[in-house]
């Protein structure tokens, strides 16, 4: 079954993705909207089961590691303060917002505070591909975008072991912060020593493939703590890519990834997002899952652009920014499954929330594409005037 499933979805979404493409939008976008179609909740071709769920997890991780290799470390460094801008004004207002919009739900304080947190959360995986298809992930915007996405994603979630505390559960804020800050510690030291050293051991042993094997373990160990000590592992991947993009393997490595990736794992992870979508229930809550899509998609837009902005950026660039942030993604789900265990959102609350975050998810490749669009046509212009 799961062989004919994966064959279905590669199939899938390559015709989608091509269709998407000839519409003018990302290819990214296709791919999201072919795993609704072939889910349950259509035609039932695919559904979704543990095995599926871990090769989507595989595809997120090597996207996000791709993401790192293709990164300029220089110009990471030098968007930091733009990145910071950007992650934290994309956290206050959808939180502000978010814990306002709670209360008129008539929903308790932490319980607010805990929907206001939801909302400030980011997944760039989504963002990363249309990045890269519009050859805008080297740019002193996609570096924004990943430097901020890593600070989103801390300050979320320490904020969130905070909530929780309040909220009575067994959760040690003192630890959660010490893991958090011996991983990017060690991360950084392993990175910087340990990493180059690893690849020149092992890329000489007398077996195949030995140079994509040692970048593909250094992956998933990164990943794999990451994810154990609170941070999302697709975090991990990141910083893992960064790592071996100093290497003299750079190259090589970022080929055979990107061939391993897009052949079967990515397009698994795109097509999971929809084919996990549940709409049961749709139509009774339609009012609501409505105006929690509006809520998400513009306090997220609006707090990352103005935190562009304020960092020096043109109000095109800002707004591209700003789009990119949008999609929540599965940190997201991941934290609306903890608030569900937790009692902070109800069974019903949960499900409204799953389907926002597929609409923020669905909507972010073709806002990107707009607003990359029009940054491009204003760089364009102002060149042509000043020649």
């Amino acid at each position: 079954m799961l062989i004919l499933q994966l064959a279905i979805i590669l199939f899938a979404s390559k015709i989608f993705g091509d269709i998407s493409v000839r519409l003018g939008q990302p290819s990214v976008l296709g791919k999201l909207l072919i795993g609704i179609i072939l889910g349950p909740s259509v035609l039932g071709l695919v559904t979704e089961t543990e095995t599926l769920a871990q090769f989507s997890q595989i595809g997120v991780i090597l996207l996000m590691f791709i993401a790192g290799l293709e990164t300029d470390i220089d110009e990471f460094k030098r968007t930091g303060k733009p990145a910071a801008f950007v992650g934290l004004g994309g956290i206050i207002v959808p939180l502000v917002l978010g814990y306002f919009a709670g209360m008129v739900l008539d929903l308790t304080s932490v319980q607010s505070l805990f929907l206001g947190l939801l909302l400030s959360a980011t997944s760039v995986s989504i963002s990363v591909q249309a990045l890269k298809e519009m050859n805008q992930l080297k740019s002193r915007e996609g570096a924004t975008i990943l430097g901020a996405a890593v600070i989103d994603d801390v300050v979320v979630i320490l904020a969130l072991a905070f909530l929780m505390s309040l909220a009575g559960g067994d959760v040690n804020l003192g630890v959660v912060v010490m893991k958090k800050i011996l991983f990017f510690a060690g991360a950084t030291l392993v990175g910087w020593k340990v990493v180059p050293w690893f690849m020149k051991k092992f890329a000489p042993l007398k077996v195949t493939e030995t140079i994509i094997s040692s970048a593909l373990i250094i992956c998933f160990v990164f990943a794999y703590l990451a994810e154990y000590t609170g941070v999302a592992a697709i975090i991990g991947a990141y910083i893992a890519g960064i790592a071996i993009s100093l290497t003299g393997f750079k190259n090589e490595i970022f080929e055979k990834v990107e061939t391993i990736s897009y052949s079967i794992f990515v397009p698994v992870f795109f097509a999971s997002i929809g084919i996990s979508a549940q709409f049961n229930g749709v139509i009774d809550n339609l009012g609501l899952i409505v105006g929690l899509s509006i809520l998400a998609i513009l306090t997220k837009l609006i707090g990352a652009s103005l935190g562009a902005k304020a960092a020096g950026f043109s109000w095109n660039s800002s707004m591209a920014i700003g789009s990119a942030m949008v999609s929540r993604g599965e940190v997201a789900l991941i934290i609306a499954a903890i608030g569900l265990e937790s009692k902070l959102l109800t069974q019903d609350l949960f499900a409204v929330i799953v389907i926002v975050i597929l609409v923020t998810t669905i909507v972010t490749p073709p806002m990107m594409k707009l607003f990359f669009k029009s940054k491009m046509q204003s760089k364009f212009n102002d060149a042509k005037n000043a020649g």
